[in-house]
């Protein structure tokens, strides 16, 4: 019992944290980020694979942070889609441009003037 009620407050605290209306909500955007990522390590070693790379005959310090570096625009890309397919593409573009801002792309972003 202690368990649900540990889960039902981490819900009421994304929901506010993220302004979310519903639990349903909450949930659709976590399902979102866990088949973004999942998706996005999918995409990359088909790819590194294209580019004559292979984890076995790769040494390990130069394959894996190239994979994380392919990743990310994967990513990118991907969780707007996602987002968009499951009906939350407003939370998901605020949220990359907010993602994309902290990294340094503020500038590719109009904002509204105060």
């Amino acid at each position: 019992m202690l368990y649900f009620c540990s889960i039902f407050y981490k819900m009421e605290k994304l929901k506010k944290h993220w302004n979310l209306k519903s639990n349903w909500q909450v949930f659709i955007i976590l399902l979102v980020f866990s088949i973004t990522g999942y998706s996005s390590l999918l995409i990359a070693k088909p790819i590194l694979s294209l580019v004559g790379l292979d984890q076995a005959t790769t040494n390990p310090w130069v394959y894996r942070p190239l994979r994380i570096l392919l990743i990310f625009p994967f990513y990118q890309i991907l969780i707007v889609f996602f987002g968009w397919l499951f009906g939350q593409f407003t939370f998901f573009w605020n949220f990359e441009k907010k993602m994309l801002s902290r990294l340094g792309f503020k500038r590719f972003f109009k904002t509204k003037e105060q």
